[in-house]
């Protein structure tokens, strides 16, 4: 947010709703046009709307809006490539039998059932705040009080930031409005519990509560769980950075080796799993790391992570590490193999990403160039949560989707880019120029 907005542009912003999001692009290219919150004028006023999550059903939400009467005019132009553009497409364009465009509150009571995957969804427009959670409570929806105000937000950290105090989450399936009048509340879709595992895992922060379990002790018995599934002899217990360090203090109490500080984190370098492209990924490890020698040398490491994906992080890692002069490198997981392709909203689409699709774990460490690897069982993993495992989504690890998802060929992350690719406007250039 702070490489957008500043205080005096922020103080320049008059009114008393808003709606904020920074989300990298898991669908559509990262053009200007696919920026968050996308923005509709209607009949009614405008809609602007903020989306957490990935749809499956983008194919058909895309007819729907073709559908849609061309009388709407902006309403059902999209120039977008993302499945966000299309809801609101959707929710500005509806009309009833004879015509008439319907309020924002009547179209989401339409067009919210028939949307499918994972989304969290706030949008406003200039009189009411709304919000909405997938039946199944994927991504994280919270909603909390101000003095004077409400807060609706994706993890319960960021009510701790605005000084809100916490009420509750948005439940799985609940439609919210929130006006003049004060707040009330619908059910579009019953609740059907699959909340993402990986955000224990990696994805939230640390100080995030998730239906009432707390991320960060999640991750650190995750660790303790791990030191028993796979223990190590070895001198030093390391975390990778910052994400690994929960689960490495679990880990080195459990197994009562020492935890150290092995690496130093550059704070200006961001996830390198979630960038845009293979070739920044790699200078962003390389750029975002660096090994403590005088810690690190003579000694028998357990580095310890949250997540191996591509294999990239820990490959780099395990080379500085012996190059540092690292006695042996031993690498624990406190989640299982990433075995399948996220829908919902992670930026893995492809098993042909994912370094443990075809290989075994020996293999994986030998490619990683560790003297062992060892991962958390899923049911360890699972444990460390308290949620009950029909409850989570664990697709990635296990390949049980919590819906059906349609023909291979209707998802990924570049399904509605073809008309974007055939012109200028594709390429970084155009959409610098393109940029108001």
């Amino acid at each position: 947010m702070s490489q957008v907005f500043d205080e005096t542009s922020l103080g320049s912003l008059q009114g008393h709703i808003a709606v904020g999001h920074a989300r990298y692009s898991t669908t559509g290219a990262s053009v200007w046009e696919n920026a968050q919150p996308t923005f509709r004028a209607t009949a009614h006023g405008s809609i602007a709307l903020g989306h957490n999550g990935n749809l499956v059903n983008t194919a058909h939400l895309a007819e729907l809006v073709a559908a849609l009467p061309k009388e709407n005019g902006r309403a059902t132009q999209v120039a977008a490539t993302n499945d966000t553009d299309l809801v609101t497409a959707l929710l500005a364009g509806q009309t009833d039998d004879d015509g008439k465009p319907l309020t924002v509150e009547e179209a989401a009571t339409r067009v919210l059932p028939q949307v499918q995957g994972a989304f969290s969804l706030v949008f406003m427009n200039e009189h009411t705040l709304y919000a909405a959670r997938d039946p199944q409570g994927i991504r994280p929806l919270v909603l909390g009080r101000l003095e004077r105000g409400w807060v609706v937000a994706s993890e319960s950290a960021a009510l701790d930031i605005c000084g809100a105090s916490y009420v509750r989450e948005i439940e799985p399936g609940e439609f919210v409005a929130i006006d003049e009048n004060g707040l009330r509340t619908s059910r579009f879709a019953e609740a059907k519990p699959k909340g993402c595992v990986f955000e224990y895992v990696y994805l939230a922060r640390p100080d995030t509560d998730i239906a009432g379990r707390n991320v960060y002790l999640s991750r650190v018995e995750m660790g303790r769980k791990l030191a028993k599934e796979a223990p190590a002899d070895a001198d030093l217990v390391i975390a990778t950075p910052e994400s690994g360090t929960p689960a490495a203090i679990g880990y080195a109490e459990a197994s009562g080796i020492p935890f150290g500080a092995g690496l130093v984190k550059n704070a200006y370098v961001g996830r390198t799993f979630i960038q845009p492209s293979q070739t920044i990924r790699q200078l962003g490890i390389r750029l975002k790391l660096n090994p403590l020698k005088e810690v690190i040398r003579g000694k028998r490491l357990v580095v310890v992570d949250d997540s191996i994906v591509r294999g990239n992080t820990q490959r780099a890692l395990v080379k500085m590490l012996r190059e540092a002069g690292a006695a042996e490198v031993h690498v624990r997981i406190s989640s299982p193999p990433v075995k399948w392709p996220c829908f919902f909203g992670i930026d893995f689409a492809t098993r042909a990403e994912l370094i443990a699709n075809g290989m075994t774990i020996d293999e994986i460490g030998t490619s990683l160039g560790a003297d062992s690897l060892a991962y958390i069982s899923i049911d360890g993993m699972i444990e460390a949560t308290t949620i009950d495992k029909p409850n989570l989504c664990r697709a990635c690890f296990d390949g049980e989707y919590p819906m059906d998802l349609p023909d291979p060929e209707l998802l990924g992350k570049q399904l509605l880019e073809t008309e974007l690719a055939a012109g200028p406007a594709s390429t970084a250039a155009a959409d610098a120029i393109r940029r108001p």
